[in-house]
């Protein structure tokens, strides 16, 4: 059973709901993002997902994509993200997730790549330009070493693709709660609880909501009916509010505490 997995049935046991936390990673550089991680497993996050910088973003909006491209013109790349990550697991056993574009896996080869994932203690990708009927080869290399894949399901796809879907993932169900990017919003879509519930009807996996949630209240509310939730923007956000601050990763862990409780 990998992390991702014991993670959510240890919550189930406890009645609660997972917490991700999106950081950007190599914002404002890797020594911070491996504070940063560090200080988020302290702070009580569930599962921790690591950006990996990317040119050209189609899910990101602008406040990741801002954070994406200093990270970049810092030269961070997805061998040093995996370095950082087996850095980190000498002091965490937190799930870690990548979430990645194709075009960094194509290049360092796909099996290459998850071996490396693998070995550095990723637990899981979401790759959100690979639609799985495009990912048959990427898919046999994660089973084959047991790397967690992680697919979307949105308020447009159609229950006969919602099924698909929900069989090909693993580790959760990531289901992006409005149809554009990511950012704060000042509300909740209205129709997020009554798709949520047409999903659970047809899958007994995890489903964490992400997009669009900035504050306490809405992680309440997604608690309520969802298994987890993700906050990406909203902790970038807070990133960049910090640079240069030496107690930076300490207030960005208070912040996300607060989104905890």
């Amino acid at each position: 059973m990998s992390r991702i997995n014991q993670k959510f049935k240890s919550l189930k046991k406890q009645g609660k709901k997972a917490f991700v936390a999106f950081i950007t990673a190599g914002y404002p550089n890797l020594d911070t993002t491996k504070k940063l991680v560090l200080g988020l497993s302290k702070a009580g996050v569930d599962i921790i997902e690591l950006g990996v910088p990317f040119s050209d973003t189609m899910a990101d909006g602008p406040i990741i994509q801002e954070a994406s491209q200093a990270a970049l013109k810092k030269g961070v790349n997805l061998n040093g993200i995996l370095n950082l990550v087996k850095a980190v697991r000498k002091n965490i056993d937190t799930p870690i997730c990548l979430m990645t574009y194709y075009n960094p896996i194509f290049c360092f080869g796909e099996e290459e790549f998850v071996k490396k994932a693998v070995a550095s203690g990723v637990d899981g990708v979401i790759i959100p330009d690979l639609p799985p009927e495009e990912g048959v080869s990427f898919l046999k290399s994660a089973d084959k070493f047991n790397l967690d894949t992680i697919f979307f399901l949105s308020p447009t796809t159609t229950p006969q693709r919602a099924k698909f879907v929900s069989g090909v993932s693993k580790g959760f169900i990531y289901y992006v709660s409005l149809t554009g990017v990511t950012g704060p919003r000042q509300n909740l879509p209205k129709d997020l609880v009554d798709n949520i519930k047409k999903i659970k009807k047809i899958t007994r996996k995890p489903v964490c909501v992400g997009f669009g949630i900035s504050n306490a209240k809405q992680v309440k509310a997604v608690f309520k009916i969802a298994d987890g939730v993700i906050i990406g923007s909203a902790i970038v956000k807070k990133i960049k509010e910090n640079i240069g601050k030496p107690d930076l990763a300490e207030k960005v862990a208070r912040f996300v505490s607060g989104l905890i409780a």
